[in-house]
């Protein structure tokens, strides 16, 4: 499952990049994860499910016995099926296109979900934008524009439109990030996003509650996902993960762990917290 950060060389994708195209491939879990039917019986949206994380997630929730709807964006249609046929036969997954950059999207979305699976249990705010600039200057208005879409607006849109679905016993997962809590100078319209949806997360949590509803998010550190070689440049992806206490980039595999933890019913007093999965920096 770990790799060693030489392991990592220079390379760039176009964006928004393919999971079969990494060198070295990432780990999701595929020939790893064995299901203990922590999630029978659950219902759940990922959005991002495609590829990196999502995908890790999406293979781990239907080995665990969830019904899995997948949120992608309609150019990453392949890697979307490939999660499907990676998940196993024995699981129920559908795909959904769409770009989660405007309300009606996420409504969209929200009815689709409700349609197709009966219900929402649990509700994974994945999909992500990040682009690296190395100078301030170099930050167009129209990146920043989308990525605050993406990553602030849709997730607050989603759960907006599911909040009535899961009262009573559901949860909200958010991918946040240690950028929240340590940000990178060539990253700071993502980082910008990621802190804003820890303060969400724990705004959610507050005023989902007294409903039943559980709000906590997850923050990686430098997980091995398309997302690096298709955003950062060919110099900053070699020896990735490298400066990280464990010495090396986290696997989609690893992550997914903690998203089943918050899901499961074994997290069932857990809320309003964020759940770091860095290799070891600091995410407080």
């Amino acid at each position: 499952m770990s790799q060693h950060p030489d392991d990592v060389p220079a390379q760039q994708q176009q964006w928004p990049g393919s999971d079969a195209d990494l060198t070295p491939p990432a780990d999701h879990g595929a020939e790893s994860w064995i299901g203990r039917d922590r999630l029978r019986g659950k219902r759940a949206v990922v959005t991002g499910g495609d590829s990196g994380i999502g995908r890790a997630v999406a293979i781990a929730f239907a080995r665990e016995g969830a019904e899995v709807l997948i949120a992608h964006l309609p150019e990453e249609e392949a890697d979307a099926r490939a999660t499907v046929r990676l998940a196993g036969a024995e699981a129920r997954v559908v795909l959904h296109g769409a770009d989660l950059r405007t309300s009606r999207a996420n409504r969209e979305l929200a009815d689709r979900a409700v349609a197709e699976l009966g219900g929402v249990d649990v509700l994974v705010c994945n999909a992500a934008f990040q682009m690296a600039h190395d100078e301030l200057a170099d930050f167009p208005p129209e990146q920043l524009e989308r990525t605050f879409a993406t990553n602030v607006l849709g997730p607050f849109w989603l759960v907006q439109a599911l909040a009535t679905h899961l009262e009573d016993g559901g949860c909200v997962i958010v991918t946040t990030s240690v950028q929240a809590y340590a940000p990178s100078d060539h990253l700071l319209d993502y980082a910008a996003t990621k802190a804003a949806l820890n303060n969400l997360v724990v705004n959610l949590a507050q005023e989902l509650g007294p409903k039943g509803t559980r709000v906590n998010a997850v923050a990686p550190g430098p997980i091995w996902t398309p997302l690096i070689p298709a955003t950062m440049a060919p110099d900053k992806v070699e020896g990735f993960g490298s400066d990280t206490p464990l010495g090396r980039p986290g696997q989609p595999v690893e992550v997914a762990a903690a998203y089943v933890f918050l899901a499961s019913d074994e997290a069932s007093y857990v809320s309003g917290t964020v759940l770091g999965v860095t290799g070891g920096k600091p995410v407080f």
